[in-house]
């Protein structure tokens, strides 16, 4: 059996206020991750991060992602140019969410059907969803 990627807080206030990035995977092994442009606050999208991808995530200063639909590992923009260069990366109080400020290269967009942010549409009354790009 493998080394765990990160370590296990040994309690709340260790996991709560401690230095010692302990993330809290849930069942499935994930964290929820939000990525937000650096410089300019917009939230660009919401994806999925295992311990690898939180790892190479780190180590290589690229945004990577655990895909639930097709169960494999990505790194955000191999393949659409869209690469997110990792300004910093931050976690909430009880370390199960990160929070990765990012500049986007390519086009500047993140998602995949061709936005600048994953977020386009808004809801309005009656259940309707409105493109707002």
């Amino acid at each position: 059996m493998s080394e765990p990627l990160f370590p296990t807080a040994p309690d709340t206030a260790a996991l709560e206020r401690g230095p010692v990035l302990a993330p809290r995977f849930d069942a499935a092994g994930l964290v929820a991750a939000v990525a937000q442009h650096a410089d300019t606050g917009e939230v660009l999208m919401l994806a999925w991060m295992n311990a690898e991808a939180l790892k190479l995530t780190l180590d290589t200063g690229q945004a990577h992602y655990f895909s639930r639909s097709r169960n494999a590992l990505w790194k955000k923009g191999e393949t659409s140019g869209q690469l997110q260069d990792v300004v910093e990366l931050r976690v909430d109080c009880d370390q199960d969410a990160v929070l990765i400020k990012v500049r986007p290269r390519g086009d500047g967009g993140a998602c995949h059907v061709g936005f600048r942010s994953c977020f386009y549409r808004v809801a309005v009354q009656g259940g309707a969803l409105e493109e707002r790009g």
